[in-house]
């Protein structure tokens, strides 16, 4: 049994023993972490965002036969088949849909009126405040400390600005590892945490042993927050490869059309939906058209790293 001091509302929400979100990053977070996160009594979350339709459905079947708890699936809002994905969901009875942009009213309408629970994730209190009213269930509010795309304001501010937002179940995100850290969300008063990194360095998470190795031996000043991979802010390790990115803002362009052409293939996303989907992400999130067409840059580089070791 768990200590009833760890026991918060988001437990009794998405029905797990302790309060921590293993977060669904692409290419990492696939059927393994998430049941074995699961099966130890947090939320596990499947990263479908970098999946094909029917990829997804696959790994959300191989969660299923691993375990009866239950575990959630990230989705891109933006998708061109997001309405099919959600009906998958809402047929395999997922339990939670989270988003790392916020889902549309009318994706949000359609996954609470079938049972399932939707939480995104937001880095500022009026994110918080829109996806509030739209009806989500909880949010996952991270903090500049984040890795990967991430805001500009710190956790420790970041909480409780959307702690006295909203009136919902707050998930606190960003520079998390360990219980020190839990026992600090929790006395600010969230009901709990999201950790990416830390569950990227478990035994059960697919990525390769030297690139772990390499995020072991990074100390806390090792890591950067730059543009020059996608056009929005990620912290990531600062190592050559970002720096060679960083200086040669000529090449950006190009490289990011061949990532592109990679993301494609590796998707089975037609060129048209692609570009349509990049005509959709501008509107959504208020990019310029250089983001957007660096926007393929962050998928193609994560995956040569968490998936190839490179």
């Amino acid at each position: 049994m768990s200590d009833p001091r760890l026991h918060t509302r988001l437990c009794d929400l998405v029905g797990v023993r302790y309060p921590i979100v293993q977060t669904g990053m692409g290419w990492v977070a696939g059927p393994r972490l998430a049941i074995a996160t699961a099966k130890a009594g947090g939320l596990g979350i499947l990263a479908a965002a970098t999946l094909t339709f029917d990829e997804m459905v696959s790994a959300i079947d191989e969660v299923r036969a691993g375990t009866d708890a239950s575990f959630g699936v990230n989705m891109r809002t933006d998708a061109d088949d997001v309405e099919r994905r959600v009906e998958h969901l809402i047929t395999a009875e997922v339990k939670v849909a989270s988003f790392a942009q916020a889902p549309s009213q009318a994706t949000v309408a359609r996954l609470k009126e079938a049972g399932v629970v939707v939480i995104p994730t937001i880095g500022a209190r009026r994110h918080a405040e829109k996806v509030a009213e739209w009806g989500v269930d909880a949010v996952i509010a991270q903090g500049t400390e984040g890795g990967g795309h991430t805001g500009v304001v710190p956790t420790s501010l970041l909480i409780p600005q959307v702690l006295d937002a909203v009136d919902l179940p707050v998930i606190a995100a960003g520079g998390f590892v360990d219980g020190r850290g839990l026992a600090a969300a929790l006395a600010w008063g969230a009901d709990g945490i999201a950790m990416g990194t830390r569950f990227l360095l478990t035994a059960d998470s697919s990525v390769p042993d030297n690139v772990k190795a390499e995020y072991l031996a990074t100390p806390s000043t090792g890591t950067v927050v730059t543009t020059a991979i996608d056009g929005a802010p990620q912290r990531v390790i600062a190592t050559d490869m970002v720096r060679r990115l960083e200086a040669a803002r000529l090449t950006r362009f190009p490289r990011a059309a061949a990532n592109a052409l990679r993301f494609r293939r590796l998707t089975g996303t037609s060129l048209r939906a692609l570009l349509a989907e990049g005509i959709r992400m501008k509107k959504a999130q208020d990019l310029t058209w250089g983001q957007v067409a660096l926007a393929a840059n962050a998928p193609m580089l994560t995956r040569a790293t968490m998936v190839e070791g490179r």
